[in-house]
């Protein structure tokens, strides 16, 4: 695309909705376009993130017969934490092969964003509960970090789906003080709260505050050869590391 005159990168979304590519379209800076698609996951559970798989490789598929995507990105970081580490790493090779684009998962960003702020020590949070918790810091934990904890907030309801940027200071500042030594917080899952919504909450600790969108829009950068800082989004836009 002309006007994609930086990239393109072509995302596979979990579901439609949430509007997680708007923002992270805001971020990322002018001539970086985004094709998106959804895999349309119908259960957000363990197995529902399993049975995902065949919907996101038909939808890789129909994203690089585009021809025009220079990166390729299935986001979501469940569907591919819950088959572990070693097994994602082999999912990206194959689709790297086949499909002779660079491939990469969210998971894989938050990891090199963690990296490069020097981050060894973290607390997780996020909405999902029941097993998947476990799941996501053994996920962090074959990357090498200490997880200190990962907390599971309280669950969104139905008749209010986005919680406030108040209630979510509260939960992460309270789980961040549960533990001892911790250098960064960690969020998985990008709908219910906003990258500028936690600025306050990483002033206020003084530590790096990872939120899944912007470590998107770090990473495509980075994967593009492209940097632009951003002020007011975060330790990580600011610094670019």
């Amino acid at each position: 695309m002309a006007g994609n005159w930086r990239g393109t990168v072509g995302c596979v979304k979990p579901g439609t909705g949430g509007g997680s590519t708007e923002e992270l379209i805001r971020l990322l800076p002018d001539g970086i376009g985004i094709i998106a698609t959804a895999a349309g996951i119908r259960e957000y559970n363990e197995q529902g993130f399993h049975d995902a798989l065949e919907s996101y490789r038909q939808r890789m598929g129909e994203l690089a017969d585009l021809g025009i995507c220079d990166l390729l990105h299935p986001e979501g970081a469940p569907p591919f934490m819950v088959r572990g580490r070693a097994a994602e790493q082999e999912i990206v090779k194959e689709w790297e092969q086949r499909y002779k684009v660079p491939v990469f998962t969210s998971g894989m960003t938050q990891v090199e964003a963690l990296r490069a702020l020097g981050i060894e020590r973290l607390v997780g949070a996020s909405f999902f509960g029941g097993p998947l918790p476990d799941i996501f810091a053994r996920y962090l934990t074959d990357a090498g970090f200490d997880v200190a904890g990962m907390e599971a907030l309280p669950p969104r309801p139905r008749e209010f789906p986005n919680v406030s940027a108040e209630d979510i200071y509260i939960y992460l500042k309270r789980a961040f003080f549960k533990y001892q030594g911790v250098q960064g917080s960690y969020l998985l899952g990008s709908a219910g709260w906003t990258v500028k919504g936690l600025v306050p909450l990483e002033e206020d600790l003084g530590v790096p505050v990872l939120h899944p969108i912007a470590v998107r829009s770090w990473y495509i950068q980075k994967r593009l050869n492209v940097r632009q800082p951003l002020q007011g989004m975060g330790r990580l836009l600011e610094t670019m590391p």
